[in-house]
């Protein structure tokens, strides 16, 4: 049976729409969340804590190999989507192909955009837009000790 929470991005952008209309607070998030961990648990609770409804876009896996290169990634993308979906305080995941969220972010126009504490707030992708349609950018503080790129350096060693 296919989850109810994983979407195509013109149903999001329908979800949002409504959502908003009842006024609900809509957050969105992105990210590749190759191996999730407690530091991406923390960061998603974190960030359900400020909005009604939870957004994550996930990197697909051309967009991870862009980004993070040929051994990534090590889910794919029907794993990832699934695993994110699983989570209580997630409500939508929905797959974008570019290598940045940008035209997701500016078709569903959530009310909070969240990036992880490792960002600067003037580097985070589709920022300017939520703010100029009257939303706000959160940074959660990250999560010293977990990292996907160490967590595969550490299975390595061990390997």
């Amino acid at each position: 049976m296919p989850n109810k929470k994983i979407k195509k991005q013109d149903d999001v952008a329908k979800i949002v729409y409504w959502e908003k209309a009842a006024d609900r607070v809509v957050g969105f998030t992105n990210g590749c969340f190759d191996i999730l961990h407690a530091g991406h648990v923390a960061y998603l609770e974190k960030a359900k804590e400020k909005c009604d409804v939870l957004i994550i876009g996930v990197n697909s896996d051309s967009s991870v190999k862009r980004i993070k290169g040929d051994k990534r990634p090590i889910n794919g993308e029907k794993s990832r989507l699934a695993v994110l979906a699983a989570l209580e305080v997630v409500d939508y995941v929905t797959l974008f192909k570019e290598s940045t969220p940008k035209k997701l972010i500016e078709l569903i126009t959530p009310n909070v955009l969240f990036k992880g504490g490792d960002w600067d707030e003037k580097d985070i992708v589709g920022g300017r837009h939520v703010k100029a349609s009257g939303g706000k950018v959160e940074v959660i503080p990250y999560v010293k000790g977990f990292s996907t790129t160490d967590l595969i350096k550490r299975i390595k060693k061990k390997g």
